[in-house]
């Protein structure tokens, strides 16, 4: 599987319910944890689990495995770890606490904008 391809199941998931604020970070040479990190956020913890739930299922249809799942829960910060690609999916107090995006300052942006609906692609841009 291609990286365009590794990320673009998620993205996609995560848009079909609606995520908020999707951005995709360039971890090669800054982080051995994954070569890519998903960051979006959700307005409650049902939404939340929801994106959770989608990128989990489309990860199993098309045979890519889930390394760990943590936070579904509580629905505050879930992470889903697809090998190069983990996945934080946020409550939205917790993505604005957290800033994942300014700590990965020396991460460069995915350009996502193909694999998102026209609407999201619009407002998937978040002040950098």
């Amino acid at each position: 599987m291609t990286d365009t391809q590794l990320l673009k199941m998620p993205v996609q998931a995560a848009d079909d319910k609606k995520a908020h604020e999707i951005v995709v970070l360039d971890m090669q040479g800054i982080s051995l944890v994954a070569d890519y990190f998903l960051i979006c956020h959700g307005n409650s913890e049902k939404q939340v689990q929801a994106i959770a739930t989608a990128i989990k299922d489309k990860a199993n249809e098309q045979g890519i495995g889930i390394q760990r799942m943590e936070g579904y829960e509580h629905a505050r910060w879930v992470l889903v770890d697809l090998g190069g690609v983990v996945c934080h999916i946020f409550h939205h107090e917790e993505r604005h606490h957290y800033q994942l995006e300014k700590l990965w300052g020396d991460a460069t942006y995915v350009n996502i904008d193909e694999f998102l609906t026209p609407s999201s692609a619009a407002s998937s841009y978040i002040s950098r």
